[in-house]
């Protein structure tokens, strides 16, 4: 039986190690490669969480005033101001991105809206077949912000989501080198990673939920360190993985499952340690770095509430899910986590078919198809498990029909390093069949995304109509139902020269342009 772990796959090159490119060329090339797809990708959706990002880089303020009535997560507190329902870590990250290009945003706002005061422009129709989307439109349009809300997506997706998918991407490549000791092997299951999975879906907009995976996925990396040979501790690290661990929190009250997986893990790697190199400064740097995470959260719930830890939950106005237990926290429903995991409006596995090999329980452990230690396999079955309860509890994990896979995004990376085990000890021929249908499923939904009413086939209709109606861009697309551009005229073009781009980028043979020494001597 062949694997992926022996050489008959080959991408223009082998190992590091047998004369191909040195490992730094690939992690960079591969980089550079998921930002470009990622980024050709964007949707224009304006969720949420780009409201309090606005306002930061407008006012320093996560008040939303301006925007109340455009989002049905929108509420007002009397006498504190207009919020959103949601934790605020991806917004302030996303304020970043568009705080530095603000000034260009400001500018194309102010020459659109003149042309359109000197022209009498009228909004034009959307052609949707969704009443919602053509209403906010349609009333971002007549207060000025439609180009606004579209450039500051763009600008939060491009230079924020679209780089640390692509970095989270990095990490598992050289994750699974450590762990494979192919470089070739670990190139094809990192893309797997990148595009047959829900990281295309749900890179196309600002999402707190696939931050929140990332951020999670750098944590347990920072601790479980699987480069370090003599197992002893850095310190620095378990500082920055419990900053990284504590702000999946700040993201959503969510990340309380993967922070407690998280410290209860680095206690156990923290064990693990002779005592003559176990530090008690380990696990008090962890301790902080989740303190200063915590301090954010409480300060932001604080000054925008009245009070450090009542969340914006306990403030909303009551809807159909909240008023189920605590603000739609209620006892697991079998419903929910058949849908979480099954359903085809977001199920996990129905999302990315791949993930299912995670679910060969004889190759979890020594002797079967593991990649990972036995400590670390038990982490990641735990964590995944509660998350499933998790999101079985959550009654607003109904509301998942209209966005697709998000609640159990969080647990992908970690999955996945079940599922890849699995993948190596495949015969190579039914492994490449399987890789290119994964990536076929994720790529469909990633370009047609409509899952949700009027899509009674939900994952199973965007590969369809993918199929049968021909490849599409999302932000096109949407410019298309506006009437701006053709339909269908642009998208294969597009593709193409992002396809000859990738070429470029793992043909190009200098070591200057691709390692990460050339690319800061070039910046």
């Amino acid at each position: 039986m062949r694997s992926l772990l022996k050489p008959t796959l080959v991408l223009g090159f082998g190992n590091a190690e047998s004369g191909g490119p040195s490992l730094k060329s690939i992690a960079v090339r591969l980089f550079i490669t998921c930002w470009l797809v990622y980024g050709a990708h964007f949707a224009t959706n304006t969720v949420r969480e780009i409201f309090p990002a606005l306002s930061l880089g407008d006012h320093l303020s996560f008040d939303v005033s301006e925007y109340k009535g455009l989002h049905p997560d929108i509420f007002e507190l009397p006498g504190r101001g207009v919020f959103i329902n949601n934790n605020p870590g991806a917004s302030i990250l996303g304020a970043v991105p568009y705080i530095i290009t603000r000034p260009v945003i400001d500018f194309a706002v102010d020459r659109v809206q003149a042309m359109r005061e000197a022209t009498g422009q009228k909004p034009p129709e959307f052609d949707t077949q969704f009443p919602m989307r053509a209403e906010f439109y349609r009333a971002a349009f007549e207060k000025g912000l439609d180009v606004k809300f579209a450039l500051g997506a763009a600008v939060m997706q491009s230079l924020l989501m679209a780089p640390v998918s692509a970095l989270g991407v990095v990490v598992m490549f050289l994750v699974l080198v450590r762990l494979t000791g192919s470089t070739r092997s670990s190139l094809l299951l990192a893309l797997l990673y990148a595009f047959a999975t829900p990281l295309l879906y749900r890179t196309a907009q600002l999402n707190h939920n696939l931050l929140l995976m990332h951020f999670a996925f750098f944590a347990f990396v920072l601790i479980w360190r699987p480069w370090d040979e003599n197992g002893k501790p850095n310190r620095a690290s378990y500082l920055l993985a419990g900053i990284l661990a504590g702000w999946t929190v700040v993201f959503d009250y969510s990340g309380m499952v993967t922070l407690l997986a998280l410290g209860i893990y680095a206690g156990f790697r923290w064990l693990k340690y002779p005592t003559t190199v176990r530090s008690y400064a380990d696990l008090a740097l962890f301790a902080a770095g989740t303190a200063v995470a915590a301090a954010v959260l409480m300060g932001y719930q604080w000054s925008s509430f009245g009070h450090p830890i009542f969340p914006a939950q306990t403030y909303m106005p009551s809807t159909e899910f909240s008023v189920s237990g605590y603000s739609g926290l209620s006892w697991p429903s079998l419903d929910l986590l058949w849908r979480s995991a099954f359903g085809l409006k977001f199920g996990l596995f129905a999302f990315a078919p791949i993930l299912v090999f995670a679910l060969y329980v004889p190759g979890w452990f020594k002797g079967g198809a593991s990649i990972i230690g036995r400590r670390e396999t038990w982490f990641i079955l735990l964590l995944t498990a509660v998350f499933f309860i998790f999101s079985a509890a959550n009654q607003f994990g109904y509301l998942q029909f209209n966005t697709g896979v998000r609640h159990m995004v969080p647990v992908v990376p970690f999955v996945f390093l079940l599922a890849a085990g699995v993948l190596l000890r495949m015969p190579t021929r039914l492994a490449i069949a399987v890789g290119v249908i994964g990536t076929y499923w994720s790529w469909s939904l990633a370009m047609y995304r409509e899952v949700g009413d009027g899509h009674p086939l939900g994952v199973l209709e965007a590969v369809t109509r993918t199929t049968l109606d021909g490849v599409r861009l999302p932000w096109l697309t949407t410019l298309e139902q506006l009437g701006y551009v053709p339909d269908g005229a642009l998208a294969a073009p597009m593709l193409l020269m992002l396809g000859v781009a990738i070429i470029l980028v793992w043909t190009i043979r200098s070591p200057a342009m691709f390692s990460l020494r050339g690319l800061a001597e070039r910046g």
